[in-house]
């Protein structure tokens, strides 16, 4: 609270003695003049001192003059020993002065690094581990807690100097009190906030059903996640039946998946916190609310011989018309594609077609009918490319583009890498997967051929075949396709 004291309130009191005494020293002062004037005027030299008296007194009034201002400037300078919040009018010359000493500040070189590391629930704690990161000279950017009942689990985004040590980093937060720390590099993705990266997983999400497993694995770092159906595909139970809270045990996480079955994450070198939990049980909630949808947009081509076709996205809708493609195509390419007895591959068809276990494009003709599938599959923190075209559709790019597109929709979710298992007899895919013009890996065993490729830093897949059309429908139950 400020106190004011007006101008009115600060006048001293009115007294008649002060009036009294006034007039008898302005009567003395006239007195003593008059007869100091007398005297002067008198004498022989009186003019010439009146002259010196004058100029004597101008001095002293231009001296006293140059003194108050002096003073006053004084006054209002700040003391040499300020340390408030503002700076004073000494700081920047001193800086100068010990940048002229030293030298210009030389940029360091840093490194950014996410640490997890478990202090103990009491006061100071943090502000103890804060303390060595600063005098390490390590920057935090962002900071996580994760309460935990003997403790609390914090995260950070560290920018620290290039030439600081992951294990240098590890000892001096255990000297602060840290335990059970796990450091790992980032890079400029990570400088996105919690929230922010929440709600834009939370999106992706909602408008396409396949995008649960990556938002998974997104959320929660490295790590593995596998599907398992309620029933095998030979029709036998798994017994793998979460609950619909889930399930935490240290590095595995079971979250009930709503299509029947179970989402299993792993992450054996870090354990999951209750927060990052409940996390991932909300994005399966979200899922289980929305039911079965995906990005209903479709590209119409057309091939070199003129016929046109459409290369869309399917699920499990799409069944009826897989199956009848299947019993078109020949034994031998359904032999190249399962790499086993013809008959179990109707089995394999809602399993691909799901999309908790990836992503499928499918190609139809103009009238309708289903003549060939595309399968990108999550296997666990693995990617794989799947390609069946039917028999009198084959030797036209159709395999091509299909292969093009499910590469490009692996890079755009961030994997490094896709393989494609195949037969050495099966030529077709061999092509296909050199025309990606992506540095490969070949492994054959026992005559099972696996090819990968590696997408990071990687050029685009091929250009798409000639006089492509886009023709966009209304996306499926009220969910906004978000173009990327």
């Amino acid at each position: 609270m400020t106190d004011v004291t007006s101008s009115k309130s600060a006048r001293r009191p009115h007294h008649w003695r002060h009036d009294l005494i006034e007039l008898a020293a302005l009567f003395t002062a006239v007195v003593v003049a008059d007869t100091i004037a007398k005297t002067i005027a008198k004498g022989p030299d009186g003019p010439y001192l009146l002259v010196f008296s004058a100029i004597a007194l101008a001095a002293t009034v231009a001296f006293h003059t140059w003194w108050a201002r002096r003073r006053s400037h004084a006054s209002h300078a700040p003391p040499t020993g300020h340390t408030g919040g503002h700076s004073t009018a000494a700081a920047p010359v001193r800086a100068e002065e010990e940048q002229g000493e030293t030298g210009p500040v030389v940029p360091v070189e840093t490194a950014l690094w996410r640490m997890r590391t478990t202090v103990a629930d009491t006061p100071g704690s943090l502000a103890a581990l804060c303390t060595v990161l600063a005098r390490l000279g390590v920057d935090i950017l962002t900071l996580q807690t994760h309460p935990l009942a003997d403790g609390t689990v914090d995260e950070f985004l560290l920018r620290a100097p290039a030439d600081l040590s992951a294990q240098a980093l590890a000892r001096e937060t255990a000297a602060a009190g840290g335990r059970d720390t796990w450091t790992e590099r980032a890079d400029a993705h990570d400088l996105v906030d919690t929230p922010t990266r929440v709600l834009g997983l939370a999106t992706r999400t909602a408008l396409d059903a396949a995008e649960l497993p990556l938002a998974l694995r997104r959320l929660l770092g490295r790590c593995t996640l596998h599907s398992v159906p309620a029933v095998s595909l030979t029709g036998r139970p798994t017994g793998e039946h979460a609950p619909v809270e889930g399930v935490l045990e240290e590095t595995v996480m079971r979250l009930r998946d709503p299509n029947g079955g179970t989402l299993i994450v792993e992450r054996p070198y870090l354990p999951f916190t209750p927060t990052e939990f409940a996390r991932a049980r909300a994005l399966v909630e979200l899922d289980a609310r929305l039911g079965p949808r995906v990005p209903r947009s479709q590209d119409v081509l057309t091939l070199p011989e003129g016929n046109e076709i459409t290369v869309r996205r399917a699920d499990q809708r799409d069944l009826p018309a897989a199956r009848a493609m299947h019993d078109r195509c020949s034994a031998r390419t359904l032999g190249l594609r399962y790499h086993g007895p013809v008959g179990d591959a109707d089995r394999y068809l809602d399993h691909l077609l799901s999309p908790r276990f990836g992503r499928t494009l499918a190609v139809q003709t103009a009238s309708g009918r289903l003549v060939a599938l595309g399968h990108l599959l999550w296997d666990g923190d693995e990617t794989e490319v799947a390609l069946m075209v039917e028999d009198d559709w084959q030797r036209r790019g159709i395999g091509s583009e299909l292969l093009g597109r499910l590469v490009a929709m692996a890079e755009e979710t961030g994997c490094t890498s896709v393989y494609a298992v195949t037969q050495s007899s099966n030529t077709g895919m061999v092509a296909a997967m050199r025309a990606l013009n992506l540095p490969l890996d070949y492994q054959i065993e026992e005559g099972t051929l696996v090819i990968t490729a590696r997408l990071a830093s990687a050029p685009r897949p091929a250009a798409r075949p000639q006089h492509r059309e886009t023709r966009q429908e209304q996306p499926h139950e009220g969910v906004r396709r978000a173009e990327r």
